[in-house]
């Protein structure tokens, strides 16, 4: 079997959006984390990873995920996850992982409740 993913990143005033489309498993993860040090993220900004596409995720790409995190984190910005698939948001939810990502239908909708920081 093929391992198929696709990692497209754009910019938006909000800070940067990745899209992930196709498999995010142990094969594939390499690829989303090397796109994360190439990120231009400021302090207060918003991180948006676009999950649309996302047809399969294991444990992996979970960590992956946490990772994408820790580097908003770093940044001093934020991380939203958007369109995220059912079946994943399942398995957030039984591991408590929805209380980590905050999550939005699209990734418009979540560059649209972005706010940023007070001057």
């Amino acid at each position: 079997m093929t391992r198929h993913l696709t990692v497209r990143t754009r910019t938006t005033a909000a800070g940067p959006v990745v899209a992930v489309a196709g498999e995010l498993d142990h094969l594939t993860a390499p690829e989303v984390r090397a796109v994360l040090p190439g990120l231009a993220l400021c302090p207060g900004q918003q991180l948006v990873v676009d999950l649309g596409s996302l047809t399969f995720c294991d444990s992996t790409g979970i960590t992956v995920l946490l990772a994408a995190r820790n580097h908003a984190l770093a940044a001093q910005a934020t991380i939203a996850l958007a369109a995220v698939p059912d079946r994943v948001s399942r398995i957030f939810r039984i591991v408590g992982l929805d209380q980590v990502f905050p999550t939005h239908p699209t990734a418009q909708d979540a560059e649209a409740a972005w706010r940023p920081p007070p001057r």
